[in-house]
Formats: C-alpha cells, structure tokens, sequence
C-alpha cells in the first residue's frame, strides 16, 4: 500500500530530479497506479470525460480493474480521497495525472524523452546568442539569469505553482457555493454530505486541471507560450523534444526553429524580469474575472438535492456542464477586456522584437512569425479546456493589432521612447487604441514632446511653463 495521500502511487514530496522523475514514469508508465485512477477518459472541452469501457461509472471502471483480493485497498484509497480537507482544487491529485498525461505521450506518437547534455548546451548557446540580438532592438537589459532545457515532465513541475494561483478563485467560489446553496437550518446536518461534495469537487477540479496542464506540456515549446510567466523568475526554459515536433514539417532547419523560439523566450523573460508590476497585474487581472463569476445555484441545489455518493461523476458532469457562468455586468466586462489587452500587449512587444531581432539574420523569420501567430490565435485543445474550466481563454485575440501598434511606436519614438511606456500601466494603450493605433503615437508624440518643452523651460527659469500646442512640434522627436 502506497503511503501517498490517496494511495494512487503519486510522485514523492520532495520531487525528483526531472530527468530521473520523467525516466521512472516512461519506464513503468506513469507511475505505481493505474494510468487514471478514477476511469475518465478524454479532455473536457473537447469530448468530456468518457470514451472508454467503464466511461459511465469511473469507480466501477476501476474497481473493475482490480481483483478481489485488492478491493480492500481500492476502497480505501477511495476513503482517502474523500477525507480531503485541502484547498478547492486537489493539486496532489493534478499533479499525479498531468503526470501520467505526459507519460504516455501526444496523439502523434510522441513520447517525452529525458534532456541530454548536447540538448542543454544548446539551448544555453541559442538563448545566449538570442539575448545579444535582443540589445539592439530594446532598452529592456537582459532577464533570463539562466536558460534550461526541459523535458514535458520537468515543465509539469515547474509551472503548477503558477496553474494553481490562476485556477484557485474560480475553483474556490465553487466550493463555497456548495456550502451556500442549502437554507441555514439544513447546512448543518448537511454537514457530511457537503463536506463529501466539496473533497469530490477538488477531486474533479483536480483531475480536470490535470489533464489539461499534461496535454499543455505536450505542446508548449518554452515556459511563457501563453503569455503568462508559468515558470521560476528569470529562467529561461525551452522544450527541446516539443521543439522537435513544432518544426518537423515547416521546412526549417531545427538550429533556426529553436532560436527564433529562443528569442521569443528570452524577449518575454525580458519584459517581466524589468516591468515589475506586470506580472501582478496579470494574475489580478484574472482573480478579477474570477471574482465575477457566477455561480448557477439553481444548477447546483439540484446537484445537491440529488448528490448520490454512489454515482459521483455527476458532480463532475455538472462542473463540465456550465455550472459557472460570468456574469454580464459592467465590471466583469471590464476585467475580461482589462486581461484580453494586457495579453494582446505583451504579445505583441514580443512580437514586435523579436521580428526586429530575427528579419536581418534569419532566412526563415517571416514564415516562423506567421505560424507562431496562427499557433496562438487558435490556440490548442488544452487551452480550450481551461476556458472550459474557468470560462476564460488565455490567448491574446488582437496580437496582430498590438503588433502594428508597437512598430509604428518604434518607427515615430525609436526603441526607448517605445519601451517607456512600460514604466506604468496607466501609460500602456487600451483597447480603444488598438482600435486607432496611428492615434495613439500621434497622441503620445504630442504628450511627449510638450513634456520636453515644459521639463526645458522649467529648468532654464521660466516663470510659468507654455502649454499651448505648438504644430511645429509635430514630429521633432521621430527618429
């Protein structure tokens, strides 16, 4: 019997070094356990849970699976996951299945490999050479204190710090709703069976969130593909196994695939090691969108009012079904635009630098920077099961506008007039700019420069600053 919390063969608590880790599970696929422990099959979002023998009843797939002589510790492994008294989301539990989703490869056949030293020094050499052609197209010093290559595994274990700071609001207004949904008098012989609900919804919010970050590892080729800093500050990382994949069939040779991705990776760790409140502002963006989700309690009291500890997978068919829904509301309007730009904006830079960086040295630049582009504005199946997840998709939808916004801003301020807008939020386009780009530089050319003049006549005694528009200042400070 495993002395894991469920007893599901999960990975140690101290985690093993990743080369090592990701070996053990390819050569006993995917751990001790079974490769699902619960039966679910499938991504939610893209087909739901189900596909396979025992697809109806998860628990009886599994017991089904075992023999007689087992059914005592299969029962208890189930005892033990109900008595989960954690957060709203079982990330033990995530973390064993996304795993196991990366232990047994991508559709096309592809397996996770371990990282060997040729691979590492690669990457290394192609973020360092990626950094010193990043100096001559922004102010931003370089953010990446080291470059690693990682396997599918590795990543999985690095980024679920940052999976859980996105997904916990939106899980945890769910599971206060669970305890809402009764009248006062009721809730407190209720107790058990809420108590049940809520470890069986971590339980889900577990399994769903891990499958999906498993799938994500098949795809990514770095640690901020989605716009995010998923990884550890200042490191960073590429996937050379999924980089391999990424440019099988673009008719380019790998070493010109892996750096112009090495640019994109390094161009990102750029704007967040030097723009520190971006990250916040990111992660807030979304704990705002998630504080204006909606819970459909009308849905989920007849969860309640039906809930049969025999049959859990209807709570999970309701957690997949819609039971949250944002709300309509001017706020919740706001944050989900206040996130889409942010996204659209840092994307964008990246975009615009890194085709600065690569169109004088790379044959290949034009048509690496159209697939990104698509890559991203379709995004994959497990991008698509987190918006399903927490109602939210995770891609910029306006890259191309930000992109042309931040090239005329090089073209009419130069790279440090265009980078300074970095130093405040408040200072950053919105989404009406995007709208209107050419306003914008114009606009700020006009800010800028009455700046100048004020700062000038300021300093050379002037009793009260001009701050009449002169048209001749138009343009002084293009480049």
């Amino acid at each position: 019997m495993s002395d894991t919390p469920f007893g599901f063969g999960l990975p140690p608590e101290e985690p093993e070094d990743g080369d090592e880790g990701k070996k053990k599970d390819q050569e006993s696929g995917g751990g001790q356990g079974p490769a699902n422990p619960f039966g679910f099959g499938g991504l939610p979002g893209a087909g739901g849970f189900g596909g396979g023998p025992g697809a109806d009843n998860p628990f009886a797939a599994m017991f089904g699976s075992l023999n007689p002589t087992d059914l005592g510790a299969a029962f208890q492994q189930l005892g033990q996951m109900l008595s989960y008294e954690g957060g709203p989301v079982n990330w033990d539990m995530a973390k064993q299945i996304a795993r196991q989703t990366v232990s047994q490869g991508t559709a096309d056949g592809t397996k996770d490999a371990s990282v060997g030293p040729a691979e590492r020094t690669a990457v290394q050499e192609a973020v360092r050479l990626a950094d010193l052609w990043l100096d001559d197209v922004t102010s931003l010093p370089s953010g990446a204190g080291s470059a690693v290559a990682w396997s599918r595994a590795e990543w999985v274990e690095a980024t679920l710090p940052a999976w859980k700071e996105l997904v916990d609001p939106v899980a945890e207004r769910v599971g206060t709703a669970m305890g809402d949904v009764l009248p006062e008098e009721m809730q407190a012989m209720a107790g058990p069976l809420i108590g049940m609900m809520r470890s069986m919804g971590g339980a889900m919010f577990g399994t769903q969130i891990g499958q999906a970050v498993g799938v994500l590892a098949g795809e990514v080729v770095g640690s901020t593909d989605i716009g995010l800093p998923l990884g550890p500050a200042g490191k960073a990382a590429l996937l050379p196994v999924n980089i391999g994949t990424f440019g099988k069939d673009l008719g380019v040779p790998k070493e010109e695939v892996q750096l112009y991705l090495a640019l994109r990776e390094a161009a990102h760790q750029r704007l967040f090691a030097h723009v520190p409140w971006l990250r916040s502002h990111l992660f807030g963006a979304v704990d705002g969108y998630a504080r204006g989700i909606k819970v459909d309690t009308a849905k989920l009291e007849d969860v309640v009012g039906q809930f049969d500890p025999q049959n859990p997978e209807q709570l999970q068919d309701a957690l997949q079904q819609g039971m949250f829904q944002p709300e309509d509301t001017p706020e919740q309007k706001a944050a989900l635009a206040r996130l889409e730009t942010a996204l659209a904006l840092v994307e964008g830079w990246v975009d615009a630098v890194v085709h600065a960086a690569a169109k004088p040295r790379l044959s290949s630049a034009d048509a690496l920077r159209e697939t990104l582009r698509r890559r991203r504005a379709s995004g994959g199946p497990a991008e698509q099961t987190f918006a399903t997840l927490i109602g939210l998709e995770l891609r910029p939808r306006r890259l191309r506008d930000a992109s042309r916004l931040w090239a005329s801003l090089t073209d009419a301020r130069g790279v440090d007039g265009r980078d300074a807008l970095w130093a405040h939020p408040d200072m950053l386009p919105t989404a009406t700019d995007l709208d209107d780009p050419d306003g914008f530089v114009h606009r700020e050319q006009i800010d800028f420069s009455e700046l100048d003049k004020m700062l000038g006549e300021a300093a050379g005694g002037s009793e009260k600053p001009n701050l009449k528009k002169d048209d001749d200042t138009k343009g002084d400070d293009t480049e």
